[in-house]
């Protein structure tokens, strides 16, 4: 029996340095070359694209299996000038052989120098990464192995361990022909530390973009066994051109199956401005307040998979401004969203641009405009939406807004904004909007009540100018057609009215403008104080038809004047036309005046006509001779029928 298990570890022994000596003798006479053509053919297959390979191939196979190869380049399909899709300088890897027959993957060194990436899209929209047709086509009708990844439980491993890994000298370069654009991407650089499946991995990448730093750290992992079903738990920081850091914590779920994320993002504070010019070029957005997009940061949960993406938690700090946020989408190729927006404050018109005396494309010449592009509204049809916005103050066009609380809802190109309501100067404002693009031709309506605002100081920070003081009513509606400003004006519809009580009209005073309308405008005598018609009320019932806003009586009530005011203001043509009357008062017997000329220049006359019959008439039956000869008892009968006639003379 001993001399049975002495010859047996002999036997056993001998082996051993047989099957070693054959690991280490049979690379000697393998010739590698031999097979070269193999492999860039099958790989030429299976990618449909040109492949080659140089010519210093090394293979060993104790202690370690290993294959190190050197110059690989993978060209672009047909259709793209450039010829490489992927270039690497050299590529080794070497596995132990022994553990893999308990399925254990032990990695000595995988180590990737000067790989290169070019990505293409040439002038007609292709991208060089993308399959052909006819490669589609070929990989789906090739049978799914039993052993594939759609099969399996897990993966088809039971331990894995790396102990060098690295890629270095790496680059990735992006070429756009449709805008002539091109950015590279240097010196990328990947360690991976600690490398297993019930371990944390430690990675480190770092790369250069347009000569600033670009850095990813962090953790990835424990991976563990059960790799499609299973959470792998990240924790990254993304650096960014010495301006911008992104931090990534959370889990990846089920990377095979169905991937997914559950992560906490927080982007610490940066400037805009500053990475704009990071990357060497002016920055896209001007502003009135070049101070305006210094400051932003933001932190949210993500919660997303394929099919839905939920963002809780979410706040945001924009300069002065803080928003918090939670959205929801699902149905991605005909989005669903909800959404809740609450900002504190927030004045826009820093962020619009800033005033320019440059002809816009609104007032430019109609023979420089040439044909308008149609708008095609198809994104907003497929866009479902239901979100709540809240604003605390808002600043926009220099009036201050508070409390906005607003509801929107859109499905089939249908929008509804229902309620909105506001707080504004003293007072407040609600109703409703309809925006309809269904159509080619958008529809739009708005209906708002506006109660107790104090139009002075409104008035004051819109168009720093004191034109009228009162408590402010209104009711709104309106509806028009089109998404160019000359169609709406030309097809505004609607009706409604504007009462102001217990104010004036500043800078005119109207008991002047009647009796004489040549003094009745700019500033009252030296010293004095400024012109103006104190009133009760000022009600302006009107009517709007194709454009044309028309108020059949308007009326002005003061204790020393009132007017009747009719005509027509023609938003198309922007002209006025008016008649101001005014009504008999004890204290104050006025003129007509009429109102004509353009918005921007309104020209007031008195109604020379109604003055001269006024005067006629004074002539006739308040003079000393026309009493008299009215007083003869003979002609008092005919008093009333003689001034009939004689008004009617008139035309009064």
């Amino acid at each position: 029996m001993k001399n049975f298990l002495k010859w047996g570890a002999i036997i056993v022994g001998c082996l051993a340095v047989v099957i070693i000596a054959a690991l280490l003798i049979i690379p000697m006479f393998v010739d590698l070359q031999k097979y070269k053509p193999v492999i860039e053919n099958k790989v030429v297959e299976a990618t449909g694209r040109p492949f080659s390979v140089g010519d210093d191939l090394k293979l060993s196979l104790f202690p370690w299996a290993g294959i190190s190869l050197s110059d690989l380049q993978l060209g672009n399909t047909a259709g793209f000038a450039e010829k490489e899709f992927v270039k690497v300088k050299s590529f080794e890897i070497r596995v132990k052989l022994l553990p893999l027959i308990s399925k254990e993957i032990q990695i000595q060194r995988f180590v990737m120098d000067g790989p290169q990436i070019v990505l293409v899209k040439n002038k007609n929209g292709r991208v060089n990464w993308e399959q052909s047709q006819q490669q589609k086509g070929a990989a789906s009708k090739k049978p799914v192995p039993a052993d594939s990844p759609a099969g399996m439980a897990g993966l088809p491993i039971s331990a894995l361990t790396v102990g060098n890994f690295s890629i270095k000298n790496g680059s990735v370069l992006w070429i756009d022909h449709t805008t002539n654009t091109r950015k590279e991407v240097k010196d990328i650089s990947l360690i991976l530390k600690d490398v297993s499946l019930d371990r944390p991995v430690q990675l480190k990448l770092s790369a250069q973009l347009d000569k600033m730093p670009l850095s990813l750290d962090g953790t990835v992992g424990p991976v563990g066994s059960g790799f499609e079903k299973g959470v792998i738990p990240l924790d990254l920081s993304l650096k960014a051109l010495k301006q911008l850091t992104l931090r990534l914590k959370g889990n990846l779920e089920n990377p095979a199956t169905t991937p997914g994320v559950d992560l906490d993002i927080t982007v610490d504070k940066f400037s805009p401005r500053e990475l704009a010019a990071a990357l060497g070029q002016t920055f896209p957005v001007d502003t009135t307040d070049p101070k305006a997009l210094s400051s932003v940061d933001l932190k949210a949960h993500i919660k997303a998979d394929a099919n839905r993406m939920v963002v809780s938690s979410g706040v945001m700090n924009l300069d002065q401004s803080r928003l918090n946020f939670s959205a929801t989408a699902v149905q991605f190729s005909r989005p669903n969203l909800k959404f809740d927006l609450n900002l504190d404050q927030i004045n826009l018109d820093r962020y619009m641009p800033p005033k320019s005396d440059a002809p816009s494309a609104e007032t430019a010449p109609s023979a420089a405009k040439g044909k308008k592009k149609k708008t095609d509204y198809t994104p907003l049809r497929r866009l479902i939406l239901d979100g709540l916005i809240k604003i605390g103050q808002l600043t926009i066009s220099k009036a201050n807004i508070q409390d906005i609380n607003l509801r929107i809802k859109a499905k089939n190109g249908i929008f509804n904004l229902d309620p909105m309501k506001l707080n504004m100067y003293q007072g407040n404002a609600n109703g409703k909007a309809l925006l309809n693009v269904a159509g080619d031709i958008p529809k739009s309506s708005l209906n708002l009540k506006i109660n107790n605002v104090q139009a002075e100081p409104l008035l004051k920070d819109v168009l720093e100018k004191e034109i009228l003081q009162g408590s402010t009513n209104a009711d709104i509606n309106l509806s028009m057609r089109g998404d160019e400003p000359e169609r709406i004006k030309k097809t505004l519809n609607g009706k409604g009215y504007l009462k102001f009580n217990d104010g004036a009209i500043l800078g005119i005073d109207l008991a002047a403008m009647v009796r004489n309308v040549g003094s009745a405008f700019g500033l009252a005598e030296k010293g004095g104080a400024p012109p103006k018609t104190d009133f009760t009320e000022l009600n302006i019932p009107y009517t709007i038809k194709k454009g044309a806003v028309n108020t059949p009586q308007s009326s002005l009530k003061s204790p020393f004047i009132r007017v009747i005011a009719t005509g027509t203001a023609d938003l198309v043509k922007e002209t006025l036309d008016f008649r101001v009357e005014p009504k008999a008062i004890a204290s104050i017997k006025g003129q007509p005046v009429l109102v004509s000329g353009t918005f921007t220049s309104p020209k007031f006359r008195p109604d020379l006509s109604a003055a001269a019959k006024q005067e006629i008439e004074k002539q006739i039956f308040e003079s000393k001779e026309g009493k008299k000869l009215l007083e003869k008892e003979e002609l008092k009968p005919f008093e009333k029928t003689a001034k009939d006639a004689l008004k009617g003379i008139l035309g009064n």
